[in-house]
């Protein structure tokens, strides 16, 4: 049985009746051809479509009630091996032919050899078949179809300028990887002039964020699409499927993969998996066998595995004996406050968290408010310790040590957090600790990477000026560390402890 889409947005079975999906599947399987042996086919032969990409295909072509084309945007995520290449050329090649006088086609992506990849598919297809390369003219860089007097040529985000393009088709091949999204939108608005433009992505999921350290455009679009496929955005104009594996997935089942790969088994080789699994990152392995998003390129914590960690019924008790972690910024950052019990077993909550506001201009750390919750939670528990960083903070932490609050530095140094990163580790991959399932600090974990140096490793953001912040996650790391030192000390009386 062929995997479904993950994601799929609504198109009336009437639009796609009346669309081109027919014709172009008969252009495809009468005149484009594979161009290298695979396990789909061998070089030479003609494309097969299975069923999914016709349907796929007569959903992104489909045409309203008055004619006109449905979709002016489109996005179509598949794990890597699953036939996007071609299936963007044979689109290209059928928009060069097909799209009327003029025509003006182009194979995009985030560097001119990416770009050429799924142009030099469609030029390969041309130079294989005696009748498309009878009415098409074949060039380094561009196919012309003079006839019509359309073409089909290669752009990429490195192009030093697109203004005055006037495209009927786009295909953006692996829009995850786009640095920024100056080359989509200036496509996008480029289509303005056309009656029935066309700009549609073939991808693979990828990071999140692009260089900016914001969204990606691409997981904008992921977003903009489920939030139409789940009812919440009605904009007919956009289309997407996306297949690919659920979050939380274990990216080790196979039966995990079949589901997330159509051509799992047919034209991909179903004994590959097994092996890449064993061979690849996981985050890599998710992004381009799983088609998942994921938070960073290099992961820190084993998907699923905080979430395994969740315990709603385990509390934090007034009087209990605890440590409080402490992650603090002025300005841009965030600041906050994670609190864990000094047990074999520590139990993880986030007692403050001060976030700056997305819209935001100008914005400043409540430091009064800060302060007065570091002694409410004084007041609260049974506080061993608050371990901080004394950067930005050091007068203020001055203040409250004056006041008789237990405070003690904690610095940012290898040295420190190195070890401390393996514990907390250590601690949830192995069961070793709790946490309440506040969303707030999944989040920031979710946010860190890690970064590997000759010492050891750390987390850190994926990049100073990300607004993904992992202040959270810097304070559960220091929280956890010194809450296990004080549970291994079996000989204090924690009565008599006097600061």
């Amino acid at each position: 049985m062929v995997a479904a889409p993950l994601v799929l947005t609504p198109v009336p079975a009437a639009d796609v009746a009346r669309g081109d999906g027919e014709d172009f599947a008969d252009f495809a399987e009468s005149m484009c051809r594979i161009t290298k042996d695979s396990v789909g086919g061998r070089a030479g032969d003609l494309i097969q479509l299975r069923r999914w990409q016709r349907r796929t295909t007569g959903m992104v072509l489909a045409r309203r009630p008055d004619g006109r084309r449905r979709h002016r945007m489109g996005l179509i995520g598949l794990p890597r091996k699953n036939g996007k290449s071609a299936i963007g050329s044979a689109l290209g090649l059928h928009g060069l032919v097909m799209d009327g006088q003029g025509a003006e086609v182009y194979s995009c992506a985030a560097d001119k050899e990416q770009a050429r990849i799924v142009f030099g598919v469609a030029r390969r297809m041309v130079e294989l078949d005696a009748e498309l390369s009878s009415v098409i003219r074949v060039y380094r860089d561009a196919l012309e179809h003079p006839a019509s007097g359309s073409v089909y040529r290669v752009l990429s985000s490195e192009a030093f300028t697109k203004e005055g393009l006037s495209p009927t088709r786009v295909l953006y091949d692996e829009l995850h990887a786009a640095p920024d999204r100056e080359l989509f939108d200036v496509m996008s608005l480029a289509m303005g002039a056309r009656s029935d433009p066309l700009l549609l992505a073939i991808t693979t999921a990828g990071v999140k964020s692009d260089r900016s350290g914001g969204d990606s455009v691409c997981y904008g679009l992921y977003q903009y699409g489920l939030q139409v496929a789940l009812g919440e955005l009605d904009d007919p104009s956009f289309f997407m499927a996306w297949w690919g594996a659920p979050d939380g997935a274990d990216h080790r089942d196979l039966a995990v993969v079949r589901d997330a790969n159509p051509g799992y088994g047919d034209i991909v080789d179903s004994e590959d998996f097994a092996s890449a699994v064993l061979r690849t990152p996981e985050n890599e392995y998710r992004t381009k066998r799983l088609n998942q998003w994921v938070s960073s390129a290099q992961a820190w914590l084993p998907a699923g595995s905080w979430e395994d960690r969740e315990d709603r019924d385990r509390v934090i008790a007034d009087g209990d004996r605890v440590v409080l972690g402490f992650d603090g910024s002025k300005t841009g950052d965030n600041t906050g406050i994670v609190v864990a019990t000094c047990e074999a077993r520590p139990h993880l909550d986030v007692a403050g968290l001060w976030e700056r506001p997305a819209d935001a201009v100008r914005w400043e750390v409540p430091r009064g408010a800060v302060k007065e919750a570091l002694r409410a939670a004084c007041r609260r528990w049974d506080v061993k310790e608050i371990a901080y960083d004394p950067y930005l903070w050091l007068d203020a932490f001055d203040e409250l040590e004056q006041e008789g609050l237990p405070v003690v530095e904690f610095p940012q140094f290898n040295s420190a957090m190195i070890p401390a990163t393996q514990r907390f580790y250590e601690l949830v991959t192995t069961g070793g600790l709790t946490h309440s399932g506040d969303p707030r600090l999944a989040r920031h974990l979710g946010n860190a990477v890690m970064k590997t140096d000759s010492r050891g490793s750390r987390i850190v953001k994926e990049s100073p000026h990300s607004p993904r912040k992992i202040d959270l996650a810097v304070a559960a790391v220091m929280a956890v560390e010194r809450a296990s030192w004080w549970a291994a000390q079996p000989d204090i009386d924690w009565e008599e402890t006097v600061w």
